[in-house]
């Protein structure tokens, strides 16, 4: 037995933390599967969804959870990174779960790792796994770290496996080509289980791995998809479980992305779980998700925060703010990490901003003011030496100082921008 023992949670996440680092990133499956063996977990009570993907992750699973919990099911989350509070990433009936919880999960590790070296996220998902065993929701949503095949959540076999988009993102570890990363995300599924994909031009890799481990494919835009009618919202069409065609009519716009509720309805009804169409309307159009499209007012300052990390996300965030327009200017806060595709980033979002504050993210890999500015003028955007601030702390006190009645302000490019957004803003005091 291992001799490692706290008392408190924020011991044991320091402890974590300095002897496995928050950035390092060890993919495969290994290591983690002797420790998750020996913890002998029992996941027999409830139903699980594993959900991956390039984008839509997050808002797939608010979603999913918004639903089932509105029909009185005991749902299960674990997704990341976290913004204000680790516990976060764990959540039972929709809220972070205790601290006592995770406490018991990482003595539970400890008891059976023996030595094992796991990464930040192994714990993290062997915590969240232990916390699921020991409360028996009747569903478990359970979110891909990074990619599918290696990744840490890829332990468990879940019956319904979601890969929403394939983008180019991590190129380090998941490869530079649609292809191979849609390979890497297809590793999640599994044979005889639905699996389904929710982009609309799937990498013929991710189609044809499904195809040969005998996976059920349901391919958005080919099997199911959310369609706009003139002038009577959104009509879903496809498969109920039994394979039968079904519509669902008369959906709302939504605060969250329509085309991850296309995906959602498609795993409800593999679920068996689909509530009456004016449910789930009321159900989808609640669901929200903290820093994508969130509105915050404060001290009279309208701000939206979302994380738009990578092109997919910065073109869905600028579509959102063309699509509505405000009578004075957009301002962007905007911090981003240096692995990221800044260029294409910045190619998305350049046309909608009047006025940049650039700010520097002071983590591993973090990208400096001075460098956003740098890529800004190569676009022929032209930004001072004054636009460039050492923190998000200071490029929102710059803000402050020069917003206008009826201006914007968008907190954009990193989940570190938008947690430290949040902090600044004292939303921490507010949750």
């Amino acid at each position: 037995m291992s001799e490692v023992h706290f008392n408190t949670l924020p011991q044991w996440l320091e402890w974590i933390e300095s002897s496995h680092p928050v950035d390092k990133i060890e993919l495969g499956l290994d290591r983690l599967r002797k420790v998750f063996n020996k913890m002998a977990l029992d996941f027999s009570s409830s139903r699980i969804v594993i959900v991956g993907g390039t984008n839509g992750k997050g808002s797939t699973i608010a979603m999913l959870d918004q639903v089932l919990r509105d029909q009185s099911k005991s749902v299960g989350c674990f997704t990341s990174p976290h913004f204000l509070r680790y516990n976060e990433r764990i959540k039972l009936g929709g809220q972070p779960v205790s601290d006592t919880l995770i406490v018991r999960a990482f003595e539970a590790i400890e008891q059976c790792r023996a030595g094992v070296p796991l990464t930040y996220f192994e714990y993290n998902t062997l915590a969240a796994l232990h916390v699921f065993a020991s409360e028996q929701p009747d569903v478990m949503l359970l979110e891909v770290g990074l990619g599918g095949r290696l990744d840490a959540i890829n332990i468990v076999d879940a019956e319904i496996s979601v890969v929403t988009t394939v983008s180019i993102d991590h190129v380090d570890w998941l490869g530079d080509d649609r292809e191979q990363i849609g390979y890497e995300k297809a590793g999640i599924y599994r044979q005889n289980c639905p699996a389904v994909c929710g982009d609309l031009n799937p990498p013929l890799q991710l189609v044809t791995y499904a195809n040969e481990i005998g996976a059920e494919l349901y391919l958005r835009g080919r099997d199911f998809d959310l369609l706009q009618q003139e002038g009577k919202g959104w009509i879903w069409q496809g498969k109920q479980a039994d394979g039968s065609l079904f519509e669902i009519s008369g959906l709302p716009a939504l605060t969250l992305p329509e085309a991850n509720a296309a995906t959602v309805i498609q795993v409800l009804q593999l679920l068996d779980m689909m509530p009456q169409s004016a449910s789930l309307g009321l159900s989808l159009k609640s669901a929200s998700l903290m820093g994508r499209m969130q509105p915050v007012f404060i001290s009279g300052i309208d701000y939206i925060l979302d994380v738009a990390h990578n092109p997919e996300a910065a073109e869905y965030l600028a579509e959102q703010l063309c699509s509505k327009p405000v009578e004075g200017r957009t301002l962007m806060v905007l911090g981003m990490l240096a692995d990221k595709d800044i260029d294409e980033v910045l190619r998305y979002l350049k046309p909608i901003v009047d006025s940049w504050y650039l700010a520097g993210l002071d983590v591993p890999r973090g990208q400096s003011a001075q460098a956003l500015s740098e890529k800004l003028n190569q676009q022929g955007v032209k930004v001072t030496p004054q636009s460039a601030y050492d923190t998000v702390q200071l490029a929102l006190k710059a803000v402050e100082a020069d917003v206008k009645p009826g201006d914007r302000v968008i907190v954009a490019g990193s989940f570190f921008t938008v947690s430290a957004a949040l902090t600044a803003l004292n939303m921490d005091d507010k949750e």
